[in-house]
């Protein structure tokens, strides 16, 4: 089966949705499933103009759609999704897929559900997230503006004439259910790991902590991208307090984002206690990890966060290491507080140091050893990829008809991209 994937963004950027868009597309095709990928004019915003209108790119086809010709102001959208639908009507002519599968914003969604009706095809559609509470936390707009009603509005709409609706948590599926959205069109497909890919971590790389000037540590740390959301601003007014009590404590910052500049200005009162590293590439990530006594992950309380759940914490258990994070609604979705992980009061610096010292107590080391083990097996038994890619299967074939062979299901197939 041939499948369709519409998306904001995708490889070579690098972000947590390029990263779960991968994973997907890996563990379909180990299914015996034929995914290929069509970005929206958003890709070239930030990688730039494609070189080519259709890449090869982390082994997959990837149909890159042009920015549009600059349009009046207030309807640069509109040229954006008018501009995707006919990418991908070209798509579906070269590629005759047999679904359409589109992921959100709803700027992909509406033009894929076009697209896909008048070529006869299914289209599902997955939301990783509102894409109006994104903008909130980007100060584009307001909850309750009119601009946040009427993406509201048009997120419904999208949901509704989809044939079928997978989300990332039970969060977001709640909030659908609440619009009138029946439970029957409604199924998760949540975020996950490849545990293969991220196997535990069992020794410091001391070659980058020496690089990087760590010293005795502890190093406290997150790694990802640096939005306002993320609470990082609560992890650096924490530090002061936990510096007090480990003198050598140093914060590493690794990654990149809109919240940048914010963060190295605020973490200045801390001297050469906090390191910020840039972004790193993929095959570097893992060694920083290794240098990371206490992975920090403070996001703050709000919509968002309490309806979407992050990979990070994933990550940090398919790793085996230690981390705290805030008790937001995401967080809990993955983290059973004690077992899993350590939650903390979420916008609380205090909270986060004390949750901190806890964490990095040698007298709760076996605790800790416990919920790393505990961790790993919940990634590896319910939050891998193959088993959330399976969940896509049973609606594929309803909706198209056509049945992927269990062989296939059963043992996986190297379908080329």
């Amino acid at each position: 089966m041939r499948v369709l994937h519409i998306l904001d963004h995708s490889a070579p950027l690098q972000s947590g949705y390029v990263s779960r868009t991968l994973c997907i597309l890996r563990a379909q095709r180990e299914l015996g499933i034929e995914p290929y990928a069509l970005t929206s004019p958003r890709h070239g915003a930030e990688a730039g103009p494609p070189a080519q209108p259709v890449e090869q790119e982390s082994g997959f086809r990837f149909h890159r759609t042009p920015a549009p010709a600059r349009s009046l102001p207030g309807l640069g959208f509109l040229a954006e999704m008018k501009a995707t639908e006919t990418r991908i009507h070209e798509a579906i002519a070269d590629l005759k897929p047999a679904l359409i599968h589109a992921h959100s914003p709803v700027l992909n969604g509406l033009p894929a559900l076009k697209a896909a009706r008048a070529h006869g095809l299914p289209c599902v559609y997955e939301i990783r997230a509102f894409w109006e509470d994104a903008a909130v936390d980007r100060g584009t707009t307001t909850e309750g503006s009119a601009r946040y009603r009427l993406t509201r509005a048009m997120e419904t709409r999208a949901v509704k004439r989809a044939d079928h609706v997978f989300t990332i948590c039970n969060g977001l599926r709640q909030d659908l259910a609440a619009r009138g959205i029946p439970a029957h069109k409604l199924d998760l497909a949540p975020n996950a790991i490849e545990p293969s890919r991220l196997p535990p971590v069992t020794e410091r790389d001391d070659a980058l902590g020496a690089e990087l000037g760590l010293g005795e540590g502890p190093v406290l740390g997150f790694l990802g991208s640096f939005y306002h959301y993320e609470g990082l601003h609560v992890l650096i007014d924490a530090f002061p307090a936990i510096r007090a009590k480990h003198p050598g404590a140093k914060l590493l910052f690794v990654g990149g984002g809109p919240e940048d500049q914010a963060l190295r200005t605020a973490a200045a009162v801390l001297g050469d206690a906090a390191i910020f590293t840039g972004r790193v590439t993929p095959d570097q990530v893992r060694r920083y990890y290794s240098v990371i006594d206490l992975l920090v992950y403070p996001r703050l309380k709000m919509r968002l966060t309490d309806l979407v759940t992050p990979l990070k914490p994933l990550e940090a258990m398919s790793l085996t290491r230690r981390f705290i994070a805030s008790d937001v609604g995401g967080h809990q979705e993955l983290v059973e507080d004690g077992v899993t992980g350590r939650l903390f009061k979420a916008d609380s610096a205090e909270a986060l140091a004390t949750r901190a010292f806890e964490a990095l107590d040698p007298a709760n080391d076996l605790a800790t050893a416990q919920m790393k083990i505990a961790g790993r097996a919940f990634v590896e038994s319910e939050r891998n990829w193959n088993a959330v890619a399976r969940r896509y299967l049973p609606v594929y074939e309803r909706l198209t008809g056509n049945q992927i062979p269990s062989t296939a299901v059963a043992m996986g197939s190297e379908v080329s991209a």
